[in-house]
């Protein structure tokens, strides 16, 4: 069986990829792309891939698998060439869902405490001791229940936060206050301090923080949005947070990144930037999610972790 690895990084990081798979696959053969010669295209049956350029899997007449390191998938499902029968699943990494559990726990506690402001009050060396709510009083809403959604909700709950959890159909999940659909929407937003976005970014969700929405929040709520830029329409944001509707968004995403360096969410003074870096795969505990799902392939088990292409995640 031929192993692909194809992507989007810089040499060093692509070998330290490949270095690590074949640690824990020595006995595959690892093809590198680009370039794969046609006789070797013919022979590959599982690509590996972190956002392949558009078109890198087509031309493979063997291909059985297509594997993801990246939790997100919606940049390949663009890809029109994507071949259309082959399972595609997505890295569900354990290092990295606990990386996004602290980052979620660190930027809500931060608003909780009204840390933000304190660090602002430092700048005009202003000593003025906050409000201090229990954290049973602050409410916080997960939308997203996935595999990061459901463990960023049960992490913060164990913390003693108000947790609820939303997502389009039923959910059970324990220690946190499941909501679904329309109605729970609309009651979890009305409700929430904190809104904590870990949706996947589909046709149905693009654009899902625009102005009504921010109006169907608790009045001086805050946002933050770890899952995808294209989620808030950003001119929106910015008149919810200057109109007072909310009061601080922390974003770790965005529409454009790098971030340009004259757009607006680097000045403003309600707004954290962080530079995508909330939750990165971890090499090490990914490498073991591939050669799971490899083995798997080759024993004719289930695979884990597979997309629904139709539902884009």
């Amino acid at each position: 069986m031929s192993l692909l690895l194809l992507g989007r990084w810089l040499p060093a990081e692509r070998d330290h990829w490949l270095h690590l798979l074949q640690s824990v696959m020595p006995d595959e053969q690892w093809l590198l792309a680009p370039p794969v010669n046609p006789a070797e295209a013919t022979e590959v049956e599982v690509a590996v891939v972190a956002n392949p350029e558009p078109g890198s899997l087509a031309g493979l007449p063997k291909l059985r698998l297509i594997q993801s390191l990246w939790a997100g998938v919606d940049r390949l499902l663009q890809d029109l060439t994507l071949p259309p029968d082959v399972p595609l699943a997505r890295m569900v990494d354990p290092a990295m869902n606990e990386s996004m559990a602290h980052t979620a726990l660190w930027a809500v506690l931060s608003l909780h405490r009204g840390f933000f402001e304190l660090q602002a009050q430092q700048g005009r060396a202003e000593w003025k001791a906050p409000q201090q709510p229990r954290a049973s009083e602050w409410r916080v809403l997960v939308l997203g229940l996935g595999e990061l959604g459901g463990r960023v909700a049960q992490s913060l709950a164990a913390q003693g936060y108000a947790v609820s959890g939303w997502s389009r159909r039923p959910a059970v999940l324990a220690g946190v206050h499941t909501l679904h659909g329309e109605a729970g929407l609309a009651e979890g937003l009305a409700q929430a301090d904190t809104v904590v976005n870990l949706l996947p970014l589909t046709e149905q969700t693009r654009d899902f923080f625009d102005a009504p929405r921010f109006e169907a929040m608790k009045p001086g709520a805050s946002l933050v949005n770890l899952a995808r830029g294209a989620h808030v329409l950003e001119v929106d944001l910015l008149a919810a947070l200057d109109g007072g509707r909310l009061s601080r968004a922390v974003l770790d995403v965005f529409r454009q990144e790098p971030l340009p360096v004259d757009h607006p969410f680097w000045r403003h003074p309600r707004i954290t930037v962080l530079p995508h870096c909330a939750a990165q795969t971890d090499p090490r505990s990914a490498a073991a999610v591939v050669r799971a799902n490899v083995l798997a392939l080759r024993a004719g088990q289930p695979l884990q972790h597979l997309v629904q292409r139709h539902q884009g995640y």
